[in-house]
Order: C-alpha cells, then sequence, then structure tokens
C-alpha cells in the first residue's frame, strides 16, 4: 500500500492531494452523522456528502493512476477541471446539509434551482472529459501495459461514463426513488430503498467499474477474455438493477421475496 500511494504521488501529486483532501472530508462528515441531529428524510443529512466525498476520492485517485500512462495528454488542465467542477458540487452539498436542506431535486427557490443545475452542469462536464480519457485508450496503443489491463481501464471506464450519465434518469424526475416517495425505508449509510425502486443502485455499480474492473484484471484475473466477459457481467449487474428500479421494484425487496419463497417450499 505503501508503495502504492509513492506511486501515486510521483505519478500525479495534484490529485493526490486532492483525493487525500476528500478522504479526510469524507471521515469528518462520517463523523458528523454519530454528532449531529440535523437530518435530511429522516436520516442524518451528513450522509449524504459522505458519499460524494469518498466517492470523489477513488475517482481522483483512479484517474490519477490511469492518466499517467496518456501520452502528451495536458494533465494540468484534467487535474484542476476536476478539483473545481467536483470542488463545487462537493461544497454545495455539504453546505445544504449543514442547513439541513435539500441539495439534489431542490428547486424550491430560483436560486436552488439554479445551483442544482450548476451541479448537473459540473458532473457532466467531467463526465465528458473522462469520456475523452476513455477515447484516448481506444486510439492509442500501450504497449508496455498487459493486454488484460489496458482492456479493463478501457471498459471500465465505459461503464464509469455510461452510468454516470444515468444520473439524467435521476434528474429528469426530481426523485431518486421509482413507486414511491423518497426517504422511505433504506438501507444503513448507502440509503437505497428497501420498498422501491432506486437508480441509485445502478448509478452506484456502473460508476465504480472505474476501480474494481482495472483490480481485479490486474491482480486476479490476468487475463483478456476474462476480464471482457467479466466486465460484460458486471455492466449487464448495473443494467438489471436499473431496470429493476425502472419498474419501481427494489432488487432487495425481490431477492428478499425469493428467499421467503424458497424457504417455504422446503
Amino acid at each position: 500500500m505503501i508503495e502504492f500511494i509513492n506511486q501515486l504521488k510521483s505519478r500525479n501529486e495534484t490529485l493526490y492531494y486532492y483525493g487525500l483532501l476528500c478522504l479526510v472530508l469524507s471521515i469528518v462528515f462520517i463523523v458528523l452523522t454519530k454528532f449531529s441531529n440535523i437530518t435530511v428524510y429522516n436520516v442524518s443529512a451528513w450522509y449524504k456528502p459522505f458519499k460524494f466525498a469518498f466517492s470523489t476520492f477513488l475517482f481522483a485517485w483512479a484517474m490519477a493512476w490511469y492518466c499517467y500512462y496518456l501520452p502528451h495528454f495536458n494533465l494540468s488542465l484534467f487535474n484542476w477541471s476536476v478539483i473545481i467542477l467536483l470542488g463545487f458540487e462537493i461544497g454545495y452539498i455539504a453546505l445544504q446539509a449543514g442547513r439541513g436542506q435539500l441539495s439534489h431535486y431542490n428547486i424550491s427557490t430560483p436560486m436552488y434551482a439554479a445551483l442544482y443545475s450548476m451541479m448537473a452542469i459540473a458532473a457532466t462536464l467531467v463526465t465528458l472529459y473522462t469520456a475523452y480519457v476513455g477515447y484516448l485508450f481506444f486510439a492509442n496503443e500501450f504497449p508496455s501495459l498487459p493486454a488484460y489491463y489496458l482492456w479493463a481501464i478501457r471498459l471500465g471506464i465505459l461503464l464509469f461514463v455510461v452510468f454516470s450519465f444515468e444520473g439524467f434518469v435521476m434528474g429528469s424526475r426530481l426523485t431518486h426513488t421509482i413507486g414511491g416517495p423518497d426517504g422511505g425505508d433504506s438501507i444503513p449509510i448507502l440509503n437505497w430503498s428497501k420498498k422501491y425502486g432506486d437508480p441509485r443502485i445502478a448509478h452506484f455499480i456502473g460508476m465504480h467499474a472505474l476501480q474494481v474492473l482495472p483490480v481485479l484484471s490486474f491482480y486476479f484475473l490476468k487475463n483478456t477474455k476474462t476480464t471482457v466477459v467479466f466486465a460484460f457481467i458486471y455492466g449487464m449487474l448495473a443494467v438489471f438493477t436499473l431496470v429493476q428500479a425502472l419498474q419501481g421494484k427494489s432488487f432487495l425487496q425481490t431477492h428478499s421475496k425469493q428467499s421467503s419463497v424458497k424457504a417455504e417450499n422446503q
């Protein structure tokens, strides 16, 4: 781990420190869930900034590692685009959490509507920039990288981009729950609905392909065909949870019902 951190720092010091800052912020936010009584939808308001800060930490470090491989790539422009755009998103989410107000889907005033739109634009720009990075990985050859690892990076970025844009499914509805109201019974920390459809599950699975696929391929799969097949299965899992959500069905509830039926048949 120490060797990885030292290498990461030498590859992209700017995103290394930004990711580290996001990690520290995520720890602060998760601690606040235990000491603050501010709630939104009957859960601590600090869970949302925690999730976004921690996710940004993972994104920043992953992209710092991958972009190092790209020839003639403007790292400084990419770094500061990520820092400014995602920094604004985390800052606004944390500000609203501290005020006990919604950040996402909040169009109750012209100011909130404008800030929500700015968050959507920021996320879109980062996703488009990441898509460009993915294009560069497809367009260039990397003879020094194992083929299976290269394909894991390519497919990880591809799935990240697709399921990042899947966020528009929620944005267009101004809700993250389908088939019921936001704020119902949910699993701890992630707050995914236990009773209704929740597109955030697919959003989470797909976007974290960015880290999951390269790590698994490099350390465990070590085969191009196996990597591609696993990426396909992983992507289909994200698609399945999205279809379930759009039907207003909870993946967890469906699994629970199947387990109950199986137990009754035994």
